[in-house]
């Protein structure tokens, strides 16, 4: 499993989240509560906005507190809105491509869970992918797999819908021919305008995803875990939901509530 940690509002330096909160996301990199693996130390990456279309993309195999490039980047780097991952591998190589967030295009995107027995059902995954897309897929995660899975059914113009479509397209396989869990997501992705966060799974062991909006930062901080110890005003998203934040505030409905039987490859 891995931990997560994005933000969006007013610009600020990328160390407000990453390094300089007590449980910042290099601690939880060391030492995360509420995960069955405590060290996520597979990695890890950082996309943000800034003044292209395009997210920026920082990525690398080591662990999250071991490299003095990602302090001093986050101490340098300012944006309004910015994704964060420490991955912990669950199956694929510890390599650069299957690093936390994935970028194509304008969109970013980045996930703490898994898709039970993916190996089985890889194969069926990847034929879904559409031939344009499929120059992207760089690593061989499950995580890459749900990212362009989505934006292959319209991501761009049906950004909660398409990712609905997806994770439920990718979970009837893994329920075919995977393994239980058939599904675990706790996942982020951005167009660089708006920030989406979903929490699901196929039973009800969803992974931990919390937000909070930040009064001095003046923004939202959606998280795998609280970047705070002991502090107060953080909102659990309940399992099944995904929110969207904006400049102006957060909207959150359910999330496949119904798995509709036409979504099998």
């Amino acid at each position: 499993m891995c931990r997560w940690a994005a933000w969006i509002g007013q610009p600020i330096f990328l160390e407000e989240i990453i390094s300089r909160p007590d449980h910042s996301l290099i601690v939880q990199s060391r030492q995360a509560d509420e995960c069955k693996t405590a060290t996520n130390a597979d990695g890890f990456g950082i996309a943000w906005y800034d003044h292209r279309t395009e997210p920026g993309l920082y990525r690398d195999v080591y662990p999250a507190w071991s490299d003095p490039n990602l302090a001093a980047v986050a101490r340098q780097v300012k944006s309004r809105l910015f994704l964060a991952h420490v991955r912990a591998s669950t199956g694929s190589a510890i390599s650069r491509n299957n690093c936390h967030p994935f970028a194509v295009g304008r969109w970013s995107f980045m996930h703490n869970g898994q898709v039970g027995g993916f190996e089985a059902v890889r194969k069926q995954v990847d034929m879904a992918i559409p031939d344009a897309l499929y120059p992207d897929r760089k690593g061989a995660s499950d995580s890459e797999a749900i990212f362009l899975t989505a934006l292959g059914l319209g991501l761009d113009t049906r950004p909660v819908a398409a990712m609905e479509e997806a994770v439920a397209q990718i979970q009837l396989l893994s329920e075919d021919r995977g393994t239980a869990p058939h599904m675990r997501l706790s996942a982020a992705y951005s167009d660089g305008a708006s920030l989406y966060a979903v929490r699901y799974a196929s039973d009800t062991r969803a992974p931990s995803l919390y937000y909070r909006y930040c009064r001095q930062l003046r923004g939202y901080m959606v998280v795998s875990e609280p970047l705070m110890t002991g502090g107060s005003g953080w909102e659990e998203v309940p399992q099944g939901s995904i929110c969207t934040f904006t400049d102006t505030g957060v909207e959150r409905r359910d999330f496949l509530s119904d798995i509709p039987s036409d979504c099998a490859a």
